[in-house]
């Protein structure tokens, strides 16, 4: 009877430590980390007082797109990008859309693009330079983006990040060998990192399933 109790004991501990190891496996498998975004490039000659010209009127950009996974892809939907003539947002200067792209785990796409900028009063920036030293602007980009996870591709999870952009007298952003970091005001928290903690606990109680018709 003893051997059959510690046998049953030694089951037992068996059972559950195949069943945490299990579920730190899947969490660490499973979980992911949204893209980096940064804006590392921007410039209005219309803007530039050295040139003194108004005929230039486009905008010239680089967004960088890291992908800080290091065993999984990204699948982005088409990247959209608005460009603000202020951080309130409250007039647009202009619109790109970057194609769907794919990209590999542990990477980084630089994306570049030029936009006609429409309504951008180049008086009011010039005042705010002289003023301030510089002219703030505001620029956002939204996509959605799935996630490679070995054999599988999660759902899609929305991506909404900005920041604004202090521009100088020569149209350039101020500091313009370092990126601006583009961030989300919502919560911290990846929803991606929701879902797959979802996947775990469902993998969890299969594993648990088939333990149980093992016993």
């Amino acid at each position: 009877m003893a051997d059959s109790g510690g046998g049953c004991f030694t089951r037992c501990c068996s059972f559950f430590f195949t069943l945490g190891l299990a579920a730190l496996f899947m969490w660490l498998s499973l979980r992911v980390s949204s893209p980096n975004c940064s804006l590392e490039q921007f410039y209005i000659p219309s803007l530039n007082q050295t040139l003194n010209s108004t005929r230039d009127t486009n905008l010239t950009f680089v967004v960088a797109l890291k992908n800080t996974n290091k065993d999984k892809g990204v699948y982005y939907d088409p990247v959209n990008i608005t460009f603000y003539d202020s951080p309130n947002r409250s007039h647009s200067i202009g619109n790109y859309t970057i194609p769907k792209f794919r990209q590999g785990h542990n990477k980084k796409a630089m994306k570049n693009g030029t936009v006609e900028t429409t309504g951008l009063d180049r008086q009011a920036v010039f005042r705010a330079v002289s003023a301030n030293g510089s002219a703030v602007f505001r620029v956002d980009l939204a996509t959605s983006v799935r996630y490679r996870i070995i054999f599988f591709k999660t759902k899609r999870h929305k991506i909404r990040v900005g920041g604004n952009v202090e521009v100088n007298g020569n149209g350039t952003k101020v500091n313009s060998k370092k990126g601006i970091k583009l961030k989300s005001g919502a919560d911290k928290k990846s929803t991606a990192g929701v879902y797959c903690l979802g996947q775990v606990g469902v993998n969890f109680f299969i594993l648990v399933l088939l333990n149980l018709w093992w016993w």
